[in-house]
């Protein structure tokens, strides 16, 4: 209770735990309903009993008891949230949140792993479409709390990134994004200079694009950049920044992504690589082991940036978010819960 001995939403949740778990599955279960059906309206039942992997009798029942609670409405298309339903979610969102004790692992991590914010969402981005959108969407608010007219945003590329830009619903006066690093040889809708353009746009600002790949060598650099004034000014925007935003992926599948040869894959595992953001491949401990050469952002130049969020989710990107803080330079984590727990126990093992 608080001082003035009145329940916060916090003792309920608390109350709730202990007295009635069993109804706990039941307002997960509606929660998970009208966030799918948010993200993916309009959706018949079929299509959304598949993403949620429950039987169709069961979405049935669920979603006739949304229905009578005016929060779906049926069309000849398919279920779409009402605006009531959409109110309620934001606040059920919170409260599962309490249930799961997030906002106390958000603090226990955040004082670990030495970073001023952790924000963690329910659920497995890696597993669930619709977390992976709403880890976006909370890498998006963050974004939006700290962003101010003027401001230079940096951001890296990847399917997260992408995930985040697309989420973005903030703006403000003379906002540039630029890319945070070099492209990869991936998809253009997850390289850095796209998620750059779909963020400006979404900001109402202007971006500018980084035409260098990732990897050449310093010597090619060095001669790109001593006769293209336009990137030359570009990567001085990049070091400049204000913001930025960026994702950490795992030290083997980044190698891989990058194109790297099996025996320079099997070098920089054997370093004891786990983690890798912006290039740098970082041990377990917070080691920088191996740096690719590229125009942007040095982790060890992170200092400077006024807010750094990395974004990643999923179970399996632990131990890669634990390398990646642990190097230093972060200032906000955005996760989901299946990847906070894991941190916590990498973390207590440590």
């Amino acid at each position: 209770m608080n001082p003035e001995g009145e329940c916060t939403l916090k003792d309920v949740a608390r109350l709730h735990r202990k007295i009635a778990p069993e109804l706990i599955t039941v307002v997960e279960d509606r929660y998970n309903i009208l966030r799918h059906i948010q993200f993916s309206q309009p959706v018949g039942r079929r299509a959304l009993a598949a993403m949620l992997a429950m039987g169709e009798r069961v979405i049935r029942a669920q979603v006739e008891f949304l229905k009578n609670a005016a929060l779906v409405d049926f069309t000849p298309l398919g279920m779409t949230i009402t605006r009531e339903g959409t109110a309620i979610l934001a606040d059920l969102a919170e409260y599962i949140r309490l249930m799961h004790g997030l906002t106390d692992l958000e603090e226990e991590l955040a004082r670990k792993l030495k970073l001023k914010r952790v924000v963690i969402i329910p659920g497995d981005s890696e597993e669930d479409q619709a977390a992976r959108r709403e880890l976006g969407r909370a890498a998006a608010g963050v974004l939006g709390q700290y962003l101010g007219n003027n401001n230079t945003i940096a951001v890296s590329g990847g399917s997260t990134m992408a995930v985040v830009a697309e989420a973005v619903q903030a703006s403000a006066a003379a906002v540039t994004v630029v890319p945070a690093r070099g492209g990869l040889g991936e998809e253009v809708e997850y390289q850095a200079n796209t998620v750059a353009s779909v963020m400006a746009s979404k900001l109402g600002g202007k971006y500018r694009m980084l035409h260098i790949p990732d990897g050449l060598n310093e010597k090619s650099l060095e001669v790109i950049l001593e006769n293209d004034s336009s990137m030359r000014m570009v990567a001085d925007m990049i070091r400049h920044a204000d913001i930025l935003i960026h994702g950490i992926g795992q030290a083997q599948q980044m190698a891989v992504r990058r194109n790297m040869s099996e025996a320079a894959v099997a070098e920089i595992l054997a370093t004891g690589a786990v983690g890798e953001a912006l290039g740098h491949y970082c041990s377990l401990q917070g080691k920088i082991v191996y740096v690719t050469n590229s125009v942007g952002l040095r982790l060890d130049e992170l200092e400077r940036i006024g807010l750094v969020v990395a974004v990643a989710g999923g179970r399996d990107k632990a131990a890669a978010i634990v390398a990646v803080t642990s190097a230093g330079g972060q200032s906000v984590l955005v996760t989901d819960e299946a990847a906070a727990r894991s941190i916590q126990t990498i973390i207590n093992q440590s």
